[in-house]
């Protein structure tokens, strides 16, 4: 067959895939590469020696022109090999069907191969004859017919493997879906929700890895049955050996370092397990840390166990495998690049967060007032605050904006719990201004949820042209809700002020009465007010 005799001249292709041998280089350079016969990717030898103006590179091709020229009836022979004095050295001319195939010379041995003439000769022919043979047997149609006919069943093999594969997956599929169901497994059904069908995915995962393996092995037989694709098998052979290889020596020399990082993070939760400890105290009251309040006590945990954490991750970095890799270092970049840019406005809150803790202006269960908001703080963390409206709404307020707004505190001046209740109202200048005071103390006496143990307090806040404005201060229980009271408190007013025939509206004049507006002595004191003399 004239193809299969193309193919043998293939054979004098170039390539950086070698086998141990005497002349052959085992990392060839161009030049080297250039002096060198290949038959299929297969070093045989390297010419050096120069007869002539004819270069070893001259050589190399006139063999190739004479592979060329072989038939399939010249590969039937053997190679033989005949003693000759060809330009005044010794030599071995190679023949095949007593046609000339290549001299090999004195000057073409390397000192450093420490071979003589005849030992080069010898695995110079043990190359060919490998090779010969191999063309041979696979170049014979009987051969391919068997060869095409293996690689026939071997694809049904895989494909029959992947469809074993995928019923079984469906049937373990089936089996743990009624599993779950009636809630057995080996996993709690309480983490299902979390795993899901754990042992299917587990399953597919070992069948993905199945199919995956068994697809390369089947590649890499059937590219070994065929000449033109022998040496792709033979390389995705000896690749997956170096690459187990290199695997088992990265995984063992690995070992030490993993030690060294599994002992300083060891060393590191130890640490952090006393500090808890001791942290734990503090908050308890059992321990007291100058400059350390009961209040910073969760988010001194949370700085020093980063900080803790972070300078473990430091020193046990350099013994992580492959930590001084490129890749590592490009990795470590990126993330560390993403972080700088996008973690700007989180840090901005973080640190507001930690001056709102560490300055103890918000605690949690404080009643406080920010901007239009008004509630019971629920959290304060690392990024936000949250507080519980009167309407029971949660408002999620970012701490820098907490920060840099105003905060006013109701409850951190009153170490029982209770919280100040402030209400205003306007009365006109025709009533007196004692029976006013007396009416709100009196609703602030029938209110619930109020603290009588506080009196209330009463101010005259400002005389404005046409009424005067009042305002009202109750103290509240520990516990009570300040929009409740409130609510009641509103009532009261308004019962009270309605018993006493005291309109709860600020007159406002359009004309000049013709009297003026005032209340008399003798009604500076109208019910329920009563007169200094009379208490006496």
């Amino acid at each position: 067959m004239r193809s299969l005799i193309w193919l043998l001249a293939w054979a004098s292709l170039f390539s950086s895939f070698q086998l141990a041998a005497a002349e052959p280089r085992q990392l060839a350079s161009v030049q080297e590469q250039a002096r060198t016969v290949y038959i299929f990717h297969q070093p045989i030898v390297m010419l050096q020696a120069k007869f002539g103006l004819t270069t070893p590179e001259e050589r190399v091709l006139r063999i190739r022109n004479t592979l060329r020229s072989l038939t399939e009836e010249d590969i039937k022979h053997p190679i033989k090999v005949i003693a000759v004095q060809r330009y005044g050295q010794q030599g071995r001319l190679l023949t095949i069907n007593d046609k000339p195939l290549m001299l090999l010379a004195q000057g073409d041995l390397d000192e450093g191969d420490d071979l003589t003439l005849d030992q080069a000769t010898e695995r110079v022919l043990a190359r060919f004859d490998a090779q010969r043979s191999s063309l041979k047997d696979q170049y014979a149609s009987s051969y391919l017919a068997i060869a095409t006919l293996k690689a026939v069943v071997a694809t049904f093999l895989l494909g029959l493997l992947y469809y074993v594969a995928f019923k079984s997956w469906q049937r373990v599929k089936k089996y743990y879906a009624e599993k779950v169901l009636l809630k057995r497994g080996w996993i709690p059904h309480s983490w299902r929700e979390f795993l899901g069908a754990f042992e299917v995915r587990f399953y597919a995962l070992l069948m993905f890895l199945l199919g995956i393996t068994a697809f390369y092995f089947w590649l890499s037989w059937l590219f070994r049955q065929f000449p033109w694709t022998r040496i792709w098998g033979e390389s995705l052979g000896n690749w997956s050996v170096d690459v187990l290889q290199k695997i088992s020596l990265s995984v063992i020399s690995a070992f030490p370092g993993l030690a060294i990082v599994l002992i300083i993070f060891l060393i590191t939760a130890f640490i952090l397990k006393l500090l808890k400890v001791l942290l734990k105290r503090v908050e308890n009251g059992q321990l007291e840390i100058p400059g350390l309040h009961r209040e910073t006590v969760g988010a001194t945990r949370k700085l020093i166990s980063v900080m803790v954490w972070l300078f473990a991750l430091s020193a046990a970095y350099p013994f992580l495998p492959g930590a001084n890799s490129l890749a590592f270092k490009g990795i470590s970049i990126f993330f560390g690049l993403m972080l700088t840019l996008g973690s700007a406005g989180v840090m901005n809150h973080a640190m507001s967060g930690l001056v709102l803790i560490y300055s103890r202006a918000l605690r949690k269960g404080d009643v406080i007032r920010i901007a239009d908001n008004e509630g019971q703080v629920s959290e304060v963390g690392m990024l936000a605050t949250k507080i519980i409206t009167r309407e029971n709404y949660i408002v999620t307020v970012p701490n820098a904006v907490v920060v840099s707004g105003k905060i006013t505190n109701l409850s951190a001046q009153n170490p029982g719990g209770g919280v100040n209740l402030t209400t205003s109202i306007t009365i006109g200048y025709d009533t007196p201004w004692r029976q006013v005071h007396a009416m709100l103390e009196l609703a602030a006496s029938r209110t619930e949820g109020v603290d009588h143990q506080s009196p209330p307090l009463v101010r005259q806040l400002s005389l404005m042209d046409w009424y005067i404005a009042y305002e009202l201060q109750v103290r509240l229980l520990p516990g009570e809700s300040l929009a409740g009271v409130k609510s009641r408190l509103h009532s009261h007013i308004q019962d009270v002020f309605n018993e006493f025939n005291v309109q709860i509206m600020s007159p406002n004049f359009v004309n000049q009465p013709e009297n003026a507006v005032m209340v008399a002595s003798e009604n500076w004191f109208a019910a329920p007010a009563v007169s200094p003399d009379k208490q006496a």
